[in-house]
């Protein structure tokens, strides 16, 4: 059997259990993103766009396209993709117009996150973004065909031909950020319609190339021998997803909590006379700049604002806008002791971890922090009550603490119920941000 035949398989039998409670909290995480996400600039302008286009792969497009514009949807570090974005609005709302939930629900979601982050570990997502490869983007169309298709109730023939239509639809890359009229979150939402469409296709018949994986196209068209060990690997991927615990990069977030357990330690930022930032090489430009006034992008990627951020304003991290005319002087001179530099020996932990060191001088010494794992990663897990808080502090600013609190209720128990009655509550949700 070729690699697509093997994994068509595994999507049209469902694989392994999946981790019900981890599928809860992904679930849950990921709506409130969504909410969260419809309240941005780019958000709105995906709402307008996308009004009056009620069709299930436009209301796909639109779903996955605010929730991963939120950039405080999940992540999975060692493949470089943010699966949940994709993966779990693309269900429900599949779920929703075909009338299923329940088993069937919790299966596709969970095939769904096994396809993205095993095509992004088969093709090193973490080593080709920094080549202007992005990997959920490149990844959407293949983890969403694998939802759908386990949905669709596709056999393994028609699931592995979905899987190979789905590649053939991708596409690498959308060039940088331009502010927030940029395409980008237009690409990705179109990016998980395709994978829809190629389910959709699969089941009427079309076929794909199923030696994809096996033949010269990754390697003659983007430079890339995928890893057919990793494409196939047993191992669970949702348990190895992380939770995002704030707005940001993740590529900034070690150093931030370095700085905030440092100054939970007793020093105060105002003795703070210069932080030097450690990276691993890859990540350094991606994190070593200034920000750009009402460039949102700028603002989440660099770590020196970020860092300002959580040592003065720690509430306007889980600000998702984060796109200000102006930083105030107190940031902009809080940024300036900011420097930041590669360190190959960082480079042992990565990527399944993505660290920092930080070292913080003071008028009497120096303090020095290794973060290796910041909050809501496997490692520092997050359970239902940190979910639940995280949740609150993006969703009420949206649409108030009771509107808020049924979405969370709902999103947590959509497993057990049909998920119509929460994509409704999302809808709403989203015309009154």
């Amino acid at each position: 059997m070729t690699v697509l035949e093997q994994l068509g398989a595994r999507v049209a039998r469902g694989g392994a259990a999946p981790l019900r409670e981890a599928l809860r909290l992904h679930v849950a995480d990921t709506v409130g993103a969504w909410i969260a996400g419809s309240a941005t600039p780019e958000g709105r302008a995906l709402l307008k766009f996308g009004a009056n286009r009620d069709a299930m792969p436009d209301r796909v497009a639109t779903s996955c396209a605010l929730a991963r514009s939120s950039e405080i949807d999940d992540i999975h570090l060692a493949s470089g993709i943010t699966p949940g974005a994709l993966i779990v609005p693309s269900a429900l709302t599949i779920a929703a117009s075909l009338g299923r939930g329940g088993a069937a629900l919790g299966e596709a979601i969970a095939v769904g996150y096994d396809a993205m982050a095993r095509l992004g570990s088969g093709l090193g997502g973490p080593s080709i973004l920094y080549r202007g490869i992005w990997p959920t983007y490149l990844a959407a169309p293949f983890g969403v065909a694998a939802a759908a298709a386990r949905l669709l109730g596709l056999d393994e023939e028609q699931a592995a031909n979905a899987l190979a239509i789905a590649l053939a639809f991708s596409s690498p890359a959308v060039g940088r950020p331009s502010g927030p009229g940029m395409s980008r979150w237009l690409a990705i939402g179109n990016a998980a319609r395709n994978g829809l469409t190629a389910a959709l296709s699969a089941r009427s018949g079309f076929t794909g190339d199923l030696r994809i994986f096996e033949g010269e196209f990754f390697s003659a068209i983007y430079g890339l021998s995928p890893n057919q060990a990793a494409l196939l690997d047993d191992r669970p991927v949702l348990s190895d997803v992380s939770f995002k615990p704030w707005c940001a990069a993740k590529q900034t977030m070690a150093a931030t909590q370095a700085l905030k357990e440092i100054i939970e330690a007793g020093v105060s930022p105002s003795e703070m006379t210069q932080l030097a930032v450690s990276v691993p090489p890859p990540y350094l430009r991606m994190i070593d700049h200034g920000v750009v006034a009402g460039d949102r992008a700028s603002h989440l990627t660099s770590v020196s604002y970020q860092m300002a951020l959580a040592g003065l304003a720690p509430d306007a991290l889980f600000d998702l806008k984060q796109a200000p005319e102006r930083v105030s002087g107190e940031i902009g001179a809080f940024m300036a002791k900011v420097t930041v530099k590669a360190d190959d020996g960082l480079l042992h932990h990565y990527p399944k971890s993505w660290p920092a060191k930080l070292v913080v001088f003071v008028p009497s010494g120096r303090h020095e922090k290794v973060v290796l794992h910041v909050p809501g990663d496997p490692e520092r897990p997050f359970d239902e009550s940190q979910v639940a808080v995280k949740f609150r502090r993006i969703v009420v600013p949206v649409v108030g603490e009771r509107a808020a609190e049924s979405l969370l209720v709902r999103s947590l128990a959509v497993l057990d119920e049909a998920p119509g009655s929460l994509l409704s509550e999302i809808d709403r949700a989203g015309s009154a941000a």
